[in-house]
């Protein structure tokens, strides 16, 4: 049988995938205030990027207001803010896109400042991070150690993924992707350093990955299965997490997940973890879609700094299934086009990754492609 390439048809669940190029989830920091609500700019910058069956995540997108970590971030728990990113689906299915929307609770990667109220940010256990937070006025402070959350506030929180995951679907996405990785809430309550719990949702691996699980189930059984993914970074160091040995856990919360039925699985490579900060490279790292396929019964993607013989050598060698790609999406709004040409790429600007207006969002030149 013919091996699949990245440019081959892909269907996972109820996404009908033309290729395999997917534009990864990228904080942009780009929402109207107030009101973290999707504007007409948002729009454009999707729209540039889609093609005809290709598959944007959009950007981390928090389920409440007590879920927010960064300034400008988006929401989608308001009526307007349901309305802002209609016009961003909108605009991606008018060029015969696809798009779903990661859903995201920032847990102690916050700051009080974006809080309601100013309250401090709620996490699995009072273990504060290293770094530094963005406040809402765009400066940076040290974390603040984060306020654990009573056993009865969780389900709360897990119903809050069901409502955002209900509105994405109002707002015309294709589906939703939780995301369990890179530091924040779900991968917070997944590993050891972060959760010191003793209740049923701390302590043993069962009970760690209890409220991942559980969004993803609420999740699918509110708008099916079928149109629902979760992001993991098992090998992950992004807002000081990891786990001293991944494997146990990780290996349990994807066989777990796999008996959902979801769409896929999405999982970062550990040589890209931490490349929102700076371009950082762990080769030395084993692969985590090689290594948890086995324990996958959907399609995988993979995310992590791939170039365009390295994501065709993971899906032939049937490791992945689609390919994610951020950085190289930023920079260039015609990704497919250029990858399917072999054309050249343009370079990233990282000053104007978090922030800003159109400039380094919806600015960077499409190439001229002579047939």
């Amino acid at each position: 049988m013919k091996r699949p390439t990245l440019f081959s048809p892909l269907a996972a669940g109820l996404l009908e995938l033309q290729h395999r190029v997917v534009m990864a989830p990228l904080t942009r920091m780009r929402a109207s205030q107030p009101g973290n609500v999707p504007n007409l700019l948002n729009a454009e910058h999707y729209r540039q990027r889609a093609t005809p069956g290709g598959l944007i995540i959009a950007e981390a997108t928090q389920v409440s207001e007590t879920g927010q970590g960064y300034p400008a971030a988006p929401g989608i728990h308001s009526d307007a803010q349901v309305e802002g990113w209609r016009a961003v689906t909108r605009a991606v299915h008018e060029r015969g896109g696809l798009i779903a929307l990661q859903l995201v609770h920032s847990g102690r990667i916050s700051h009080s400042s974006l809080q309601p109220g100013g309250g401090l940010p709620a996490a699995p256990s009072a273990v504060v991070a290293a770094g530094n937070a963005f406040t809402r006025d765009w400066e940076r402070a040290s974390f603040e150690v984060p306020r654990a959350l009573e056993t009865g506030e969780i389900p709360a929180i897990v119903s809050s993924f069901r409502s955002a995951a209900r509105n994405a679907i109002r707002a015309g996405f294709d589906g939703v992707e939780l995301h369990g990785a890179n530091g924040y809430l779900i991968e917070q309550f997944l590993q050891s350093r972060t959760n010191k719990r003793a209740d049923q949702y701390g302590g043993s691996i069962a009970n760690r990955m209890r409220f991942l699980v559980e969004a993803a189930q609420a999740v699918a059984e509110e708008i099916g299965a079928g149109r629902v993914g979760v992001r993991l970074s098992p090998f992950g160091i992004a807002n000081d997490t990891g786990e001293d040995d991944p494997v146990p856990l990780y290996t349990r919360a994807v066989e777990a997940l796999s008996e959902l039925g979801l769409a896929y699985m999405h999982l970062i490579e550990p040589r890209a973890s931490g490349t929102g900060a700076a371009d950082i490279s762990r080769p030395e790292m084993p692969s985590a879609c090689a290594l948890l396929r086995p324990h996958w019964r959907g399609k995988i993607i993979s995310a992590g700094g791939y170039d365009l013989r390295t994501a065709q050598e993971a899906i032939s060698a049937g490791n992945a299934d689609a390919i994610a790609f951020g950085r190289l999406f930023i920079a260039n709004p015609d990704l497919v086009e250029r990858l399917r040409a072999g054309a050249p790429l343009n370079a990233w600007d990282r000053s104007t990754f978090y922030g800003g207006t159109a400039a380094g969002y919806t600015d960077y030149p499409a190439y001229k492609i002579v047939a």
